[in-house]
């Protein structure tokens, strides 16, 4: 997606060339910066988005992402600059006040750095105005269905899901990025009637689950498919520059980032867009542990898990394809796809143990038997890439050093020796800033 960064302030052209130049991957085929009377705002962007971007900019308006609820929006309104987030937060961005007290943003944290070290994520689903933050909108539960029956409710998500796919295709070409599980098959499956070539890309290690079963799909569909094969040593050549891009250390996420990356990278050397199946789990219940709780808390359950996406799962999204100045469009965050998934009853989401029923059954007939069967496994143990790397981080950190560094500045605590290897080299790239309240942490953590 392109990049944005912009102070309240005018005059400043030569900080905000700065601040574009650290996240210049986002987009490298334009760059413009934009003086007004109380404000420089500058943009990057990919070839891809050119047309758009041009057209938005001619009317001082500035967007991070492709619009359809995927985006980051800056535009002068009522007399004074507006700042809006999209509901789930597909598009990243932070704010800061610099050294001189002018309010500052961006789209990733290390275009801040140079100038605060306090800085913060904007929520999504809010506008930040001349008054403060307003929120726009409120993920909680919404009324179920109660009379329609189970078939009509598949029938009219697959409608949906078909419907969201359709109108972020301009092209006959674009690609997917495919683990293999019922998510990302779930999209590309869709998607491929409505392009003459669906590029799909999968990553593992040899022989990694992921790999076969994305391997399936593909046949299946009739995509041109493309494999990453990942090594040890491929993984740690990467780590510095998955940790730079994705700005965080938390050991699951980086874990999933390194797969990601990758992927990503093998995509951008044949498409400039892609679907992601990401969300799909937090809406209708992928996770294992989900099954422990009673259905009562499930849709509480649901609701928080969906609504940490912003800086966990979807920001390892956007880096990864930013990295390489693609866009990745998150399907299940469309604004209707997710309203209409918030109305499904948990017990049609985890019926009979079996996690994501009505997804499975809006699916049956598109994919084979083996995807739609398929147990949840998380992005990197289908792509095999847990224990190798975790074994790498506890072979290079004594206990003792675990014990000393394991404590930072704010209070966290590092889960594991893994983690540390990962903060170790955050903090090479970003020093050791006192505020991280902008970093996502997952639930869930990898102990040593």
């Amino acid at each position: 997606m392109a990049g944005i960064a912009g102070i309240l302030q005018s005059g400043e052209a030569f900080k905000v060339d700065q601040m574009l130049k650290s996240i210049s991957h986002r987009g490298e085929y334009g760059k413009d910066i934009f003086e007004t009377e109380n404000a420089t705002i500058g943009i990057v962007w990919s070839q891809h988005e050119d047309e758009s971007v041009k057209e938005l900019t001619r009317k001082l308006v500035f967007r991070d992402g492709p619009g359809d609820g995927h985006s980051v929006e800056v535009a002068r309104k009522n007399n004074h600059w507006e700042i809006t987030r999209d509901e789930l937060g597909v598009a990243p961005l932070y704010t800061a006040f610099n050294n001189g007290g002018i309010f500052t943003f961006a789209s990733e944290v290390k275009a801040l750095l140079p100038f605060s070290d306090n800085i913060s994520e904007m929520p999504p689903g809010y506008t930040l105005t001349a008054g403060g933050l307003k929120q726009n909108f409120k993920l909680e539960q919404r009324a179920h269905f109660v009379a329609d029956d189970p078939d009509v409710i598949a029938t009219r998500l697959r409608a949906i899901l078909n419907s969201a796919i359709k109108k972020r295709i301009t092209s006959n070409t674009i690609g997917s990025w495919l683990s293999g599980g019922l998510d990302s098959s779930t999209i590309a499956a869709l998607a491929r009637p409505y392009v003459d070539t669906l590029h799909t890309f999968a990553g593992g290690l040899k022989d990694a689950p992921d790999l076969k079963f994305a391997k399936q799909v593909a046949d299946y569909i009739g995509s041109d498919h493309h494999e990453v094969i990942i090594t040890l040593e491929s993984m740690l050549s990467i780590l510095p520059d998955v940790i730079y891009q994705l700005e965080s250390f938390d050991a699951l996420l980086v874990r999933s980032s390194i797969i990601n990356l990758s992927v990503a990278y093998a995509a951008s050397e044949h498409v400039s867009e892609v679907f992601s199946g990401e969300g799909g789990d937090e809406l209708f219940a992928g996770y294992e542990y989900l099954k422990s709780l009673p259905l009562s808390k499930l849709d509480a359950e649901l609701i928080d898990i969906t609504g940490a996406l912003h800086n966990t799962a979807l920001q390892r999204v956007d880096r990864s394809a930013s990295a390489f100045g693609t866009t990745a469009h998150v399907i299940f965050a469309d604004p209707e796809v997710f309203e209409y998934a918030l109305q499904i009853p948990v017990e049609l989401k985890l019926n009979n143990g079996i996690e994501k029923w009505i997804l499975r059954k809006a699916m049956t007939g598109l994919l084979p038997e083996s995807i739609l069967t398929r147990t949840k496994s998380k992005f990197w143990e289908g792509a095999g890439v847990g224990t190798l790397i975790a074994g790498y981080a506890s072979e290079k950190i004594t206990d003792a050093d675990f014990i000393a560094e394991r404590s930072l500045k704010n209070g966290w605590l590092l889960n594991s020796k893994e983690e540390l290897l990962y903060y170790r080299i955050f903090k090479e790239h970003f020093g050791e800033p006192g505020n991280l309240s902008w970093m996502g942490r997952s639930r869930v953590t990898v102990h040593s």
